[in-house]
């Protein structure tokens, strides 16, 4: 193999180890519900852009999970104890299409949640 062959898959591989596994795709989690994110390193610190558009618990340092609280796209970082990030994407938080119907009544809405019947549901924020 030739040496400048060798020299670029070793800096290829280097930077594979040191690449943070990013998520390429948009997580999509839906209104008051959740999504576990398993992390491949412990992170120190975890970023939620928008809090009012999702939250995040810790479990353990590798363990999370994403709540919807308000429609939108934010975005959540975490970083190991020395600022490297181990995991980074977009979240696009959506109403969702099971279980709910809006009701329009004039400029006033009512979200339902359904089951065998419909009842006023209550948001995470206290509305209905």
């Amino acid at each position: 193999m030739p040496r400048s062959l060798m020299f670029a898959a070793a800096a290829l591989a280097a930077s594979a180890i040191a690449a943070p596994a990013l998520a390429q795709d948009p997580l999509r989690v839906d209104i008051d519900q959740t999504a576990r994110i398993q992390l491949r390193a412990p992170a120190g610190s975890v970023i939620v852009g928008n809090p009012q558009i999702a939250d995040v618990t810790v479990v353990d340092a590798n363990t999370l999970f994403v709540t919807g609280k308000g429609y939108g796209v934010t975005q959540i970082v975490a970083v190991d104890s020395i600022g490297r990030t181990v995991f980074q994407s977009q979240i696009v938080v959506s109403a969702g299409d099971s279980g709910q119907v809006r009701v329009w009544r004039g400029g006033q809405v009512t979200e339902m949640a359904c089951g065998t019947t419909c009842s006023p549901s209550l948001r995470s924020d206290g509305t209905p």
